[in-house]
Parts: structure tokens; sequence; C-alpha cells
């Protein structure tokens, strides 16, 4: 009898479905061609909006909110658990996420009072203090400028351990040593950012920073560079490659990070050199660059500070990297433009060594090597290696280098083209669905799930926001490279996981056929709540699925209290994916009583 009935299942719910499916079609298409009907005007959007009637007979109970302690939480920096690792390395920063058990079914809480981000560019500047109600840095940071409290707002001055006349004036020196204005450097990371301000500032240059910086004493460092509408995500430089692929930054930057360049055989510089680009910078300041001058201040030694100096040369030396200038506190290296030279180089100073058959784009929690990631082969001295990129703002639509050489296996120009053709279209017609699209200072930070080739953010280059460009590591191809070409930034996920990023970070969220990609594999309320806690209140979602998957996603995200409305797909009723446009409904944790007012109510 068991037998029977196991193998009649699939058949009844695959009837189902069909039954399901085509109730709900027809009466989208019915809904459809009755307001034909009632509005013949052609600015009318059809929308099915009793999806959620027919597919669900039975709504789920609501997520109820986490505690207030779990506003600022980030499931995989969590401080409790990072204990439990090895401080060798500060291992015990890098993620640990939590296992299935340990995952919350909760709505993380705003903090009383949150109030909506101020407009870019007027967030560059100023921050609500209720939304990160921590003055710890404005009292640590107080002589460099960091970060200063003024009643309810935090106000960031631009200053920096090695900049305390400001960030602008800092940058203009590194611009007197590089070119930053002719559209040669476009992408750029920042190890240990503190606030963010140098890829603040850097912003109206037209080069986009990926800033990063563990979770550690600097409290919330990250959280307000977030807060300002720069990009930023939670990392740090330990025992595992950045999630990023190689070749894809035009200049590093580390001031004053602390990061201990010289140790480990080297292997934090050796990383950086796997993710900059042919020809890109590596800038460093603080010490020991001009400990002449500092020694004292520093409280260290002159022997200390002059060996550190010589070993980071030394390593330095070691990447085939050529030193371009140390100009008062600045100094800066310069990476080869292919590797012709340090071949022959090798074969007397061994160390480190080529890498051997490794991917050198693989980077979700594969361990750093102490090996020099090879560049794409040459002809001869002068070429760069890959391929000369276009420089911005031509670089955007330009054929990315890793298409043109068939490296992107299944990608081709034709393919590169369409797609950005296609986002131009779709992103046309969210702003006929979504007018706050159309309202610059409305988002500011975004996120795009399933980015592919990023065309989905070039559409948005013209408007007043960034893109978080996320390639999940489950996709068939890995194309972040592509972006990171067309002179955009993102980074790796595991969408089974929570982000590397705090509470309300993004003010609008892209997800392109995720729930497909990850059916099966996790659950979808997990990943649904883990959107929950990187959106902000009033942030809004767009999902893409076929009209099975979205109906279930709009069951989900009415329990997590969202307002959404499935609409057709931009090429009409007929096609089977649907849109659900959706907006996180403001809410916040309640007010924390006082003692006296606790006392009151317990009696």
């Amino acid at each position: 009898m068991a037998s029977k009935q196991s193998s009649k299942q699939p058949i009844i719910s695959l009837r189902t479905k069909f039954y399901t499916i085509s109730l709900i079609l027809f009466l989208c298409f019915s809904s459809y061609f009755l307001g034909l009907r009632q509005q013949p005007s052609s600015a009318a959007i059809p929308r099915c909006t009793t999806l959620q009637n027919t597919t669900i007979t039975a709504a789920a109970k609501p997520f109820p909110a986490c505690g207030l302690n779990y506003s600022e939480y980030t499931p995989c920096e969590d401080t409790h658990r990072s204990l439990k690792f090895s401080r060798d390395r500060l291992i015990y920063r890098e993620r640990h996420c939590p296992e299935k058990e340990e995952s919350l079914k909760c709505r993380i809480p705003a903090p009383p009072g949150y109030r909506n981000p101020f407009a870019w560019p007027v967030s560059r500047d100023l921050a609500w203090y209720v939304n990160v109600p921590h003055k710890h840095l404005t009292v640590e940071k107080a002589v460099q400028n960091w970060i200063r409290y003024e009643g309810e707002t935090f106000r960031f001055p631009g200053g920096g351990t090695m900049f305390p006349d400001g960030a602008d004036a800092y940058i203009d020196n590194i611009g007197k040593l590089i070119n930053l204005k002719d559209g040669s450097i476009r992408t750029a990371i920042d190890t240990g950012c503190g606030v963010g301000s140098w890829g603040a500032y850097l912003l109206s240059r037209d080069i986009i920073t990926m800033s990063f910086a563990p979770r550690d004493t600097h409290e919330a460092q990250v959280q307000f560079a977030l807060e300002r509408g720069v990009p930023a995500l939670i990392g740090i430089l330990a025992s595992k490659r950045l999630p990023y692929p190689s070749n894809a930054f035009d200049m590093a930057h580390c001031s004053r990070c602390l990061i201990p360049w010289s140790q480990y055989e080297g292997i934090f510089l050796v990383e950086v050199d796997r993710v900059l680009r042919p020809g890109g910078y590596w800038i460093l300041s603080g010490p020991p660059i001009n400990w002449k001058k500092h020694w004292k201040g520093w409280e260290r030694t002159k022997e200390d500070l002059n060996s550190e100096q010589l070993a980071i040369e030394k390593v330095a030396k070691s990447l085939c990297w050529t030193k371009l200038v140390e100009d008062g506190d600045i100094a800066i290296w310069q990476k080869p433009i292919n590797h012709l030279n340090c071949k022959v180089n090798r074969k007397i100073t061994k160390n480190p060594p080529f890498c051997n058959s490794q991917d050198p784009d693989r980077a979700w929690y594969t361990d750093m090597q102490a090996c020099l990631t090879h560049l794409p082969e040459v002809s001869n001295s002068k070429e760069i290696a890959g391929g000369k990129l276009a420089r911005w703002p031509e670089r955007l639509n330009a054929i990315p280098q890793r298409i043109s050489r068939g490296t992107v296996e299944g990608v081709t120009e034709e393919t590169f083209i369409h797609d950005s053709e296609l986002w131009k279209k779709r992103l046309t017609y969210y702003r006929t669905i979504n007018n706050q699209l159309n309202k610059p200072g409305r988002y500011r930070n975004f996120l795009d799930m399933n980015a592919f080739l990023g065309g989905f953010a070039a559409a948005l280059v013209d408007d007043p926001v960034w893109v978080m460009n996320v390639v999940p590591v489950d996709v068939k191809v890995n194309t972040l490279g592509v972006i990171y070409d067309r002179g955009l930034i993102g980074t790796y996920q595991d969408w089974c996981e929570a982000m590397s990023t705090y509470p309300r970070t993004y003010d609008f969220i892209h997800a392109d056929s995720v729930f497909s990609l990850y059916e099966n594999r996790c659950e979808m309320e997990d990943i649904l709540l883990e959107m929950d806690r990187t959106l902000r209140p009033e942030g809004s979602v767009i999902f893409r699925e076929n009209i099975d998957v979205l109906a279930k996603i709009k069951m989900i995200t009415d329990n997590l209290n969202w307002s959404s409305q499935i609409v057709h797909h931009e090429d009409g009723p007929y096609h089977m994916e649907k849109l659900l446009f959706a907006v996180k409904n403001y809410w916040t944790a309640p007010p924390e009583l006082s003692d006296q007012q606790q006392e009151s109510k317990a009696t």
C-alpha cells in the first residue's frame, strides 16, 4: 500500500500544479483583457493581484520580531561565535556562519526612532545618530576627524588617521603622484576603511571603491560607511581570499590599516597582487612610511619601523612590483603590466613561486596561498596582460576583455550587447511601475542578488546610486570578473548564508531568478529573512521568477509585513515569468522602558 501511494503522489502533485497554474493564468488574462476594455489607455500597466488567493489555501503565521539586542546582528560575524575560533592571523574575525539549527526565524528590528537616511550627497557628511547609536569613535578618533556627534546627527568631516586635513586634500596629494582624472583608474579597494571617507570622496572623481573592514573594536565603522551611502562590506585579510576575482581593481589602498604586510611570507600582499589589475597601484600611508618623522608619535623605535619598511619593500620586489614614489606620508607601488620579466626573475628568486593550476577567480572560502597568480600570456614586454581596458566611462559599455578573449564560457560579444540592451528596457519598465525610481535621492544603496554581467547596474549608471553586484557561487559561469572589467563592483555570495553586512544596508534589492537557482538547496524563508535583515525600512524589492515560485515568495513576504503586488512581465501577460514589486513596511523595536516605567508596568 505504501508503495502505491508513493508512486501516485508525483502524479497528483503534477496535476494539482497544472490546474493551479492554469487557474492563475486564466484569472490573470481575464483581469488583463477586462482592464483593456475598461481602460484603453496605453499607460495602464496590467497587474495580476489575485495570485495569492488562488495559490495559497492557508496563510502561515507572521514572523515575530527579534529582540532589540539583535538590531545590529551580523550572523556570519557574530562576536560571541567568533570566540570559538583561532586568534592566529585574526581568523576568528573571518566569516563563521551559524549552523542551520542556530538560524533566527524572526525579523531584525530597526532601533527605536529609526529615520530614513539623508539623501546623497548630503549623506556623505551626515547620518542620524538614532540609526547607528554609537559614540565610541567620536571619542577614540576625535583628533583624527573621523566622526563628530552633533545633536541628533553624526557629522563626517572626511578625516582619517593619516589625513586629518580631510580625504579631499589627501586624495589631491595622491593625484599629484598618479593620474586620477583620465578615467584609467575606476575601481579601487580600501583595506581597513574606517568609516569609508577615502571611498566617499573618490566618488566625485568617478572612482568607485570597495571598502572593507572587520567587525572589531572600531565599533560600527562599516555600518557608518553604509549609512553614508558608501559601498562597503565587513571583511578582513586573514586566511581566506577576499571575495573578489583576480585582476579586478585598478588601485588598492591602506592608510594605517594595521595589516602586517611583511609577515606570513608576505601572503597579504600576495592577495592584493591577485586582485590588482596589471599595471594597478598599491598605495600605503601610515606606519612605517615616513617613520623618520613620525616614530615618536607612533611609540615605536626607529629600528623597528625601518626593519618593517625594508621587509615590505622586499615582499613588493618579490612580486615584481615597482616602487614609483615615496612622497611625505604616501608611498606608491605599481604591479607590472605583464609577467614576462617576472618569469625570468623567478629562475633566480623563487619566492613566491607562481601558482600551479589554480583558478585565480575562485574566492569563496578559498585559502590564501603564498604563490604568485599568473597573468595572461603576452607576446612582448609592452603588451598589457589580458588586453588594455577602455577608460571610464567608455569602459562601461565596451566589450569586456574577458569576453573578447573567450574566457567566459558561453558568453559572447553578442550576449553582452543583448544583455545590456535588455536591462535598459527592463529598467524603463520598472520605472513605470515603481515611480520612486524616478526620484533622485529616494534610493542610494542597491543590491543585485544575481547580477550576471552587471546589466542592471549599468542601466542605472546615470542615477545617484551604487550597486553591489553579486555573482552567486552556485551559478555555472563565473561572471564577476566581467563586472569589474566594466568598471562596476561586486562580490561572491552563497545565498544559503548571510551576507557580510549590517542590517538595513540596502535601499533597494533586485532578485532575478535567485529562488529558482537555490531551489532544493536551502529554505526560501531563510533567504527572504536575510533580505529583510539587509533591507532598510521602506526599502523596495523586485523579484523576477516563474509564477509558481513568485506566489510562494509573496506568501512569505506577506508574513514579513511587506506590501507587494505581482505584475506581468515587460513583454506582456503571456510570459510565464512574472514580477513581484515589494516594499518593506516601516517598523522599529519599541522604545526601551526606563527603570521607573518598568516598575510601574510591573505593579
